[in-house]
C-alpha cells in the first residue's frame, strides 16, 4: 500500500513537473511570436504549408465520408419520426460544432503533429539545434516558434476545409441517394444555425491548434536524442494531443452552455 501511495506521489510531482514547464515554454513561445512574425514571415508561411497543405488530402477524404456517415445515420434515425427534411440542421450541427473541429485535431496531430515532433527530434538528436546553440543562434526562436505558429494557423483552415467538404458529404447521400429536398436540406439549415454556433466551433479549432502545435513541439524539442527517444516523442505527441483536445471539446462546450 506505502508503495502504490509512492509510485502515485511520484507520478502526480512528475505530471505537475512537466506541466509547468511546458507552461514556460508556451510562454516563450509566445513572446518570440511578434519578432518571428516580422523577420521570419517566410519561414511561417513554410510552415504553414508543411503543417496546413499537406494534410488537406486526408482532411477532405475524411471530411467527405464523416459527412456522409452523418447524413445516413440523420436519416435513418429522423425517418422514424417522418422528420426526414431535418436532416441538414443535424449534420450542420455536428460538423459545425462538435465533430468538425474535433477530428481535424485528431487528424493534424496524426499527420502534421507527429512530423513537427519527429523533424524537431531529429534535429536534436542529430545535434543541429546544439549546433545552433555553439553558432549564438537561439533554437527556440529559429526552429521551434515557427514551426508552431504554422500549425496554429493551419488548423482553423483545415477546420474550416473539413466542416465544408462535410456538409457536402452530407448533402450528396441525404438529397442525391435518399431523396431529401435539396431546399429543406439547405434552408432549414440556414435558419437553425446561429453566428454563435459558428464561433463557438471557430474557437475550438483555435484553442485545439494551440494545444496540438505546443504539445507537438514540445515532444519533439524535449526528446531523448536517440532513435527510440524519437519514437516515443512522436507516439506521444499523438496520445497527449487527443487526450487534451477531447478535454478541452468538454471544457469550451461546457462554458458556452
Amino acid at each position: 500500500m506505502i508503495a502504490l501511495l509512492r509510485d502515485v506521489f511520484t507520478t502526480l510531482v512528475l505530471f505537475l513537473r512537466t506541466f509547468g514547464a511546458m507552461n514556460i515554454f508556451f510562454l516563450q513561445l509566445l513572446l518570440y511570436t511578434p519578432a518571428t512574425m516580422v523577420r521570419r514571415f517566410r519561414l511561417v508561411v513554410a510552415q504553414v504549408h508543411n503543417a496546413g497543405a499537406l494534410s488537406i488530402v486526408i482532411i477532405i477524404v475524411s471530411g467527405l465520408f464523416v459527412g456522409g456517415v452523418l447524413g445516413l445515420q440523420a436519416y435513418s434515425n429522423l425517418e422514424r419520426f417522418n422528420a426526414e427534411d431535418t436532416v441538414g440542421i443535424f449534420v450542420a450541427f455536428a460538423l459545425v460544432k462538435e465533430i468538425g473541429p474535433v477530428i481535424s485535431a485528431l487528424l493534424f496531430a496524426g499527420r502534421a503533429g507527429t512530423a513537427l515532433a519527429s523533424e524537431i527530434g531529429l534535429m536534436k538528436a542529430t545535434d543541429q539545434l546544439a549546433a545552433m546553440e555553439m553558432m549564438a543562434v537561439n533554437p527556440v526562436r529559429r526552429v521551434v516558434v515557427p514551426r508552431f505558429l504554422g500549425g496554429v494557423i493551419s488548423m482553423p483552415i483545415l477546420t474550416a476545409i473539413f466542416t465544408t467538404v462535410g456538409l457536402l458529404g452530407g448533402h450528396l447521400v441525404a438529397v442525391e441517394l435518399l431523396g431529401v429536398d435539396v431546399g429543406a436540406f439547405w434552408q432549414q439549415m440556414q435558419q437553425t444555425l446561429e453566428l454563435s454556433d459558428v464561433n463557438e466551433g471557430i474557437i475550438k479549432s483555435l484553442v485545439f491548434g494551440l494545444v496540438a502545435s505546443l504539445v507537438a513541439v514540445w515532444e519533439g524539442y524535449n526528446a531523448i536524442p536517440t532513435a527510440e527517444g524519437v519514437g516515443r516523442a512522436t507516439t506521444r505527441t499523438v496520445v497527449v494531443t487527443a487526450i487534451a483536445v477531447l478535454f478541452f471539446d468538454f471544457m469550451i462546450t461546457a462554458a458556452v452552455l
